[in-house]
């Protein structure tokens, strides 16, 4: 090794790699490109400022279609979320699109919040939803559409990195279009679904069911139940925010799944007589998972029979939930376009191919960025505060529990403003994977990357830490750029 630093092979190596990006970036047509305007043709904004007069009750509605197609196994479906080539073989449970319609009726405009079981969505492909609703006309006064994945990894691949190889794009274009359809349908269904009733919220400490494979250890641990309770007396709808990778199946899985969710909801259910359910995912980045993911990880039969142990654990923990407030009827919301510097050439190589198909912007010095989206909302009066962010975030970042620069790959300290300083609400948390899927964010103290490989390697540091993660990121600057936007667009509402 010491031999080859001499040759200065990482240099080289480097050099020729940027040498071949450029090349290729020579021959990528213009209209591979677009501007912040005209990929936010559908991204409504919300509310200019936000209000504290509340309407007089709320009105919500919920709606789910079924996306997982009928011939899974006379046709190819990928896998996502570990090993590239895994076509589906049967199915465990279905995928699911849910929708919930929140209305506060102050006369300001609804608000969706859809979940879709995926390992994760572009929002380019979560604007072709969005435009489906819009163009419908079937909900007047909506201000705010908001999509997320559940981050499902036993979920047919629906951004294109789990194909045949590396260049190959996994996704099936007929199971895109009818997923954006059934999506779509669901939303408008949900609004149609709307009834009047009061909401509540409750928080339960999970204890034994996660854990996180990256320094720091931090991560949620706070499981936030909302529950919609109808005044006609029909089934309650629950939304759940729990921070925890969907990955129960392991590495092994050849079934389509939702993946733990899916038994959160059995359990929730069967308590419940029929509730209506929808999971909302965390900040999951750097890596917050389920606890006993190291027994099951290369061990299917044994993941079979995890999956539906944690998701009824999970379940019994939603239905702990012993003190609730009830929610005052106001719902703020306001989101922003945001053009993030996209320094992974990996990504970049795949994104100009075809495999992914993000939104990217480039600028005079020749830098690409993709143009993603964050939003905040607010539920109730000082009550809730939700950050949606585009990707998986590292805990840290909305803790503030950063690394300190003797601990950190980097040896630097960070100067960010963490999510909780940005929020008067009383409680707050995270929806992660939220109007599109950019990887991990990750705090850049301790973004470390391979040498002389970098994004396409994965690399440890001076400690032994292995530093994966760097390598599904947009680059070192993601976090700031992303914490910098969500304070601008809260301090623009007040």
């Amino acid at each position: 090794m010491e031999f080859l630093r001499f040759l200065r092979l990482p240099d080289l190596v480097k050099g020729i790699i940027s040498a071949l990006l450029s090349l290729i970036l020579l021959f990528v047509p213009n209209s591979t490109y677009t501007s912040v305007e005209e990929a936010s043709e559908y991204m409504l904004k919300g509310d200019t400022v936000f209000s504290d007069t509340a309407g007089g009750n709320w009105t919500v509605g919920f709606a789910s279609s079924v996306l997982t197609p009928e011939d899974i196994t006379a046709d190819k479906y990928y896998i996502a979320g570990y090993n590239p080539n895994n076509p589906a073989k049967a199915v465990l449970d279905d995928m699911h699109a849910k929708a919930v319609y929140l209305d506060d009726n102050t006369g300001r405009g609804g608000v969706i919040v859809c979940a879709i079981d995926c390992v994760g969505i572009s929002r380019k492909d979560i604007n072709d939803i969005r435009k489906i609703v819009i163009d419908s006309g079937k909900i007047p006064n909506l201000k705010s559409i908001n999509i997320c994945s559940t981050h499902s990894h036993s979920a047919i691949d629906t951004q294109g990195l789990w194909g045949k190889n590396f260049l190959s794009d996994g996704k099936n274009a007929e199971f895109m279009n009818s997923l954006k359809e059934k999506t779509a349908n669901a939303v408008i269904s949900a609004y149609e679904n709307r009834k009047d009733g009061s909401l509540y919220f409750g928080t339960a400490e999970s204890e034994g069911l996660l854990t996180d494979t990256r320094q720091p250890v931090d991560y949620d641990a706070t499981l936030t139940r909302l529950r919609f309770d109808p005044t006609d007396g029909s089934d309650d709808t629950y939304i759940v925010n729990f921070a925890c990778h969907a990955e129960c199946l392991g590495a092994r899985t050849t079934v389509v799944s939702a993946d733990f969710p899916a038994y959160m909801e059995k359990e929730i259910v069967e308590q419940t007589g029929g509730a209506n359910v929808v999971f909302i995912n965390g900040a999951i980045g750097g890596l917050v998972t389920c606890e006993k993911l190291d027994d099951v990880l290369r061990n299917f039969e044994l993941g079979l029979e995890y999956v539906k142990e944690f998701g009824k654990d999970v379940g019994e923990l939603v239905m702990s939930v012993a003190d609730e407030t009830e929610l005052a009827p106001l719902v703020n919301v306001k989101t922003e376009a945001v053009e993030v510097k996209c320094d992974n050439i990996a990504l970049l190589l795949v994104r100009i191919l075809g495999v992914l198909n993000n939104d990217i912007s480039k600028d005079e010095n020749g830098d690409i960025s993709i143009i993603t989206e964050v939003s905040y909302m607010e539920l109730g009066n000082k009550q809730i505060g939700v950050f949606m962010i585009p990707g998986e975030l590292s805990p840290e970042l909305e803790s503030g529990n950063f690394l300190t620069a003797e601990a950190a790959a980097n040896g630097t300290d960070v100067d960010y403003k963490p999510l909780t300083e940005m929020t008067d609400c009383k409680h707050e948390f995270v929806v992660g994977l939220c109007n599109d899927e950019i990887g991990y964010i990750i705090p850049e103290n301790d973004f470390f990357l391979h040498e002389w490989l970098p994004y396409f390697n994965t690399t440890v540091d001076a400690t032994g830490r292995n530093h994966y993660e760097e390598t599904n990121s947009t680059g070192p600057a993601t976090a700031g750029t992303l914490l910098e936007a969500m304070d601008e667009l809260i301090a623009s509402v007040k």
